[in-house]
């Protein structure tokens, strides 16, 4: 149970520390999507709901764009998607690494902290 404390504190400093880069992708997805459905005649929430699958890479296929200009802005909602979830991916997996080397070899969190920098 130390550990799901331990690793929770540290991913949650760490969504802390990345929280306005993240915010700043979300407001590109949105507005790309918003754009988006402004030029495929969707309605804001479609524009939103379907931003939102791109970017996670669900792509269910229910609503999608048939404009070029549309398609490159979906491969560019996609990317975004990809690096948002990619950076959620790396501060898990950095608090995972911080919580078990303090919990099973002892150390003291700050002191591992300072070994990575």
């Amino acid at each position: 149970m130390q550990f799901t404390f331990q690793f929770l504190k540290y991913f949650f400093y760490g969504l802390e520390l990345a929280i306005p880069l993240l915010l700043f992708m979300v407001i590109i997805i949105t507005t790309l999507g918003q754009i988006v459905g402004q030029r495929e005649s969707w309605t804001r929430f479609d524009a939103l709901y379907w931003s939102f699958i791109t970017a996670t890479t669900v792509g269910y296929g229910d609503i999608r764009p048939t404009q070029r200009l549309s398609r490159m802005l979906s491969i560019l909602i996609a990317f975004i998607g990809l690096i948002f979830t990619g950076i959620v991916v790396a501060l898990a997996l950095n608090a995972a690494s911080i919580a078990f080397t303090s919990v099973h070899e002892g150390v003291s969190a700050k002191s591992v902290l300072e070994n990575k920098q």
